[in-house]
């Protein structure tokens, strides 16, 4: 039987895209029981973002989850509404300031009826300041906290990777809920959980801002790397390897014997760490076309029986069909999906060394709305 800490909580979500359900997600994959409530004929925008109204993107954040139709703006669903929420100990929203009073879905109000309820609000910039009202969407997040320039190529300009400001919003959020419930444990009092992308990508963009306030350091895109020693080679079947050398000398030694250049590490730009943080460039110049000469699968095997850290950069198709990935079961699905078999990435938590592999497909709009209701009336 899979691990389920959460299982006695129960979860309202009003989210839509990403933080507000990510964060719903997360407590679902625990066990909370969640309630996805939704717009009836539309739901969740993020549904009809590829056709119907099912696609990849709602169905990466809204597993584990029943669906339930109500517009709060009728008096009749908003009954229904007010009646979950009496037995619920968390609500999640993330509307624009101001729309979670428009919809009678404000705090005070619920609070008012549940003084146990966690209460958590996600904004884009915040609930005061000049930035109250910006619409704030991923990219714009991770710009206005300072992170998207630390990713970004200054000499080929592109916005690159996933919404890393959406999800980790949500984590954050998650994270307070589950400290507002702990705490509720003794005091029998909900609390008012906020935050903003702001705010979330602020902190975790925290090594940043510590270079800065405690040695006036400025980071950029290749800060990071450089002092890691990270690096990133295309290999003679024009595949790529990664490696993360670190300070440790052991790892420049065994890479020169892997390399077939003991005598590397005598040249200026090897000589030390600092020689190397300093002569970047020179050292990927000097180690690219040899890493060109060889086939990806023979690097990562004399890379890895030297112990030098690497990994192949694999596609997300390579992933799921590594031994290691299939050792640990990181894929799980539900065969009884609403479209068929649901496949998705486990939690990475074990408890007790037990591992969640039970995942229930995202559902479809209003799937439980007949099952949820009928419980309020018994």
């Amino acid at each position: 039987m899979t691990a389920k800490p959460l299982q006695n909580v129960t979860v309202l979500e009003m989210g839509t895209f990403i933080t507000g359900p990510a964060a719903g997600m997360l407590l679902a994959d625990l066990g909370a029981d969640v309630i996805k409530i939704e717009r009836p004929g539309t739901g969740d925008p993020f549904r009809s973002f590829k056709g119907g109204l099912y696609s990849p993107h709602f169905q990466t954040y809204n597993r584990n989850k029943r669906s339930l139709t109500l517009d709060t703006r009728d008096p009749e669903d908003l009954a229904v509404f007010d009646a979950l929420v009496a037995k619920a100990d968390v609500f999640i929203q993330n509307f624009r300031p101001g729309v979670a009073d428009r919809l009678s879905v404000d705090a005070e109000r619920l609070q008012a009826i549940n003084p146990k309820l966690v209460y958590a609000s996600i904004s884009g910039f915040g609930t005061e300041g000049p930035d109250r009202d910006r619409p704030a969407f991923d990219t714009v997040a991770q710009a206005a906290s300072g992170f998207l320039r630390l990713l970004v190529n200054p000499e080929h300009p592109r916005v690159v990777g996933p919404a890393i400001a959406d999800a980790m919003t949500g984590f954050y959020t998650a994270l307070g809920i589950l400290a507002a419930l702990n705490e509720r444990q003794g005091s029998d009092k909900g609390r008012v959980v906020e935050t903003s992308m702001f705010e979330a990508m602020c902190h975790f963009n925290l090594d940043d801002f510590t270079h800065l306030l405690s040695v006036d350091e400025v980071m950029g895109p290749y800060s990071r790397p450089h002092v890691s020693q990270s690096y990133v080679f295309e290999c003679a079947d024009g595949k790529w390897l990664a490696l993360h050398m670190s300070s440790p000398p052991k790892f420049w030694e065994n890479l020169a014997t892997a390399v077939g250049q003991p005598d590397m590490l005598q040249l200026p730009a090897f000589e030390s760490r600092n020689a190397r943080i300093s002569h970047y460039d020179d050292v990927i110049a000097f180690l690219a076309p040899i890493f060109a000469m060889k086939d990806r699968a023979h690097w990562v095997g004399e890379l890895t029986r030297l112990e030098v850290p690497n990994s192949e950069v694999r596609s997300s198709t390579e992933v799921l069909a590594s031994e290691q990935a299939k050792v640990l079961g990181i894929e799980v699905s539900d065969p009884a999906g609403p479209h068929g078999e649901f496949r998705t990435i486990r939690s990475p938590l074990s408890f007790d060394g037990e591992r969640m592999t039970s995942v229930t497909a995202p559902p479809v709009l209003g799937q439980d709305d007949e099952a949820i209701r009928a419980s309020l009336k018994g």
